[in-house]
């Protein structure tokens, strides 16, 4: 097992050189699962560019800076709520697929300067006097510059380091990236009002100790494990905010088709920015279609009332430049997950909040008129009913007929649960997902989430005594529900979750996919399979801790891996 991971996804972590010393890659970026032969160095397959590139390593540096000093504060009992949120807003930035506009990352930098020094400030005042330990060099002032000096500066601030055993750099990369996805779902909450501090403090003390040379691998596997805790403290708020906000999410029946009426398309994850456009855009003629990752919208009470709300459009994100073109309306994006977008759908485009693309227009706050006069210059759908799909199978959903479920076990009507989600992407070997879910048998069933579900959700699975044996449970955040589900079904059937008829078949993309995988590593799950490709920023040796202590192994055949774990 050792040997097929070492040949078969080892990686090279230094720099490669031209004869005359000069570095030859452009930029370097490996936090996604599309990274190009190991790490995208000319330009990101996300079409991020070298520019934006150095300015989010900028970023993150200068946060690693943010958080010495505020750690050290909160050490002395000091804190500040402007730069808690702004690490969260920092982090959640440099996820895959938010902002691509090299200006607007330049004057987040700059803030970043400003919140360093306000940061130094606080715990010199609260420490009665200057720190007197050495100041790490991400800690210094620095001087904020143009946007050309920033991307020069952050050329020299990159993820790849000759100066750090590789393996601890493969664990500190592998808790920055949990970080940025659980500041994703930080984010979420605090658009809707809710925070906790427990989040902010971990954040300073994780990026904290990157700057901290006494520090070892098993220093950092501790915070890897912590930050999976934090992920899951993060998600039951996010969970927390949307209920409270929006109702428990009910099965929902989603219509595919569309209504005769102007058009708007809302893609993304948040929930109350959707609620602010239903409201702003009730009466004025116009339906409002969720896309990829704002589906399982439909299924909550406090939206679904909303007449307007008419479907969903499109599938995953990786699809949009295909599928935009088709839409006769103005499109939205409100978090992670845009393209590059096409001439032939630019000029109806917008992006909301810390989404950004060059050239796009911005929505930064709740006046959403320039979005609805959009769309009703444009010519919107005609009427034509299609397909209904199923969402809004949320804990609490499933647990209210708990009973049910597990009479249904313990009878043998159901087998086998396959949780069968993650992010959805472009690169080949993703038709597993949809191979696998086809060929699960007849008395099991299929929970899903995020965006991996348009692999195989239009698909008819039929039921089991009035069960759905395809239930989505919703966005990436809702693996708080599938934990919750996991969790109450351990404990009707007194065992642990590794006990259960439960597999999960996990297919990443970005950062909020490491957060997830954290967190159930976290709760000692074993025996994960992920795929299509494992990441590229864990080295041979870290891949095998996973291996001897958690049983992670890459998705092989879906005929295959049905065979190994049902026998």
């Amino acid at each position: 097992m050792k040997a097929f991971f070492k040949n078969l996804f080892g990686i090279e972590t230094s720099t490669k050189n031209n004869a005359k010393g000069e570095v030859m890659e452009n930029m370097f970026c490996y936090q996604c699962e599309q990274a190009a032969n190991g790490g995208c160095s000319k330009v990101g397959v996300c079409g991020k560019k070298p520019d934006v590139a150095a300015l989010q390593d900028l970023l993150v540096y200068s946060m690693k800076g943010i958080a010495f000093w505020a750690n050290l504060a909160r050490e002395k009992g000091a804190k500040d709520s402007a730069i808690d949120r702004f690490m969260i807003d920092g982090l959640f930035t440099t996820v895959t697929n938010v902002d691509f506009d090299a200006d607007e990352i330049a004057k987040l930098v700059r803030d970043a300067a400003s919140y360093r020094n306000q940061a130094q400030a606080l715990y010199e005042k609260a420490n009665g006097g200057a720190y007197t330990g050495i100041v790490p060099e991400a800690a210094k002032a620095f001087h904020a510059g143009t946007t050309a000096e920033l991307v020069e500066l952050g050329a020299k601030h990159g993820v790849k380091s000759d100066d750090i055993d590789a393996d601890v750099k493969s664990v500190q990369e592998i808790v920055t990236y949990g970080m940025k996805g659980y500041a994703a779902y930080a984010h979420h909450a605090l658009v809707i009002g809710l925070e906790n501090d427990e989040i902010y403090a971990f954040t300073h003390k994780a990026f904290a100790a990157t700057l901290d040379p006494k520090l070892g691998l098993m220093d950092f596997v501790g915070l890897a494990m912590e930050c999976g805790r934090i992920n899951l403290v993060t998600m039951e708020l996010l969970d927390k905010a949307n209920t409270d906000s929006f109702g428990h999410p009910v099965p929902t029946p989603v219509q595919l088709g569309t209504k005769a009426g102007k058009a708007i398309l809302v893609s993304g994850h948040d929930l109350r920015m959707l609620e602010e456009l239903l409201k702003q855009t009730e009466g004025k003629g116009i339906n409002i279609y969720t896309h990829g990752e704002m589906l399982p919208a439909h299924g909550y009470p406090g939206l679904k009332k909303y007449a307007h709300l008419a479907g969903n459009f499109g599938g995953a994100w990786q699809d949009q430049a295909k599928e935009f073109v088709d839409f006769p309306g103005a499109i939205i994006f409100n978090t992670n997950c845009i393209q590059r977008p096409a001439d032939s759908y630019k000029d109806r485009l917008f992006t909301w909040g810390l989404v950004q693309w060059p050239d796009v227009k911005n929505i930064n706050g709740w006046d959403f008129s320039p979005v609805i006069e959009k769309a009703l210059a444009l010519p919107g759908f005609e009427e034509k009913p299609g397909k209904e799909i199923l969402t809004g199978f949320g804990h609490n959903a499933v647990l209210g007929v708990a009973d049910k479920v597990i009479d249904a076990v313990k009878g043998g009507q159901i087998r086998h649960f396959f949780l069968i989600g993650g992010c959805d992407g472009a690169k080949t070997g993703r038709n597993y997902y949809t191979e696998f879910a086809e060929n699960v048998p007849a008395d099991c069933v299929i929970l899903t989430l995020a965006c991996g579900k348009y692999r195989f959700n239009k698909l008819d699975f039929g039921d089991i005594g009035g069960i759905p044996r395809l239930l989505d449970i919703g966005q990436c955040n809702d693996a708080y529900s599938a934990i919750q589900i996991a969790v109450a079904l351990a404990g009707a059937f007194n065992c642990g979750v590794n006990d259960l008829p439960l597999s999960f078949i996990l297919s990443w993309y970005e950062q909020k996919a490491v957060a997830i995988l954290l967190t159930l590593l976290h709760l000692g799950v074993k025996n994960i399979k992920l795929g299509p490709s494992l990441p590229a920023f864990i080295t041979p040796n870290v891949l095998n801790f996973l291996v001897e202590n958690f049983n992670i192994g890459p998705i092989g055949t879906a005929e295959g891996d049905l065979k190994q774990i049902l026998g």
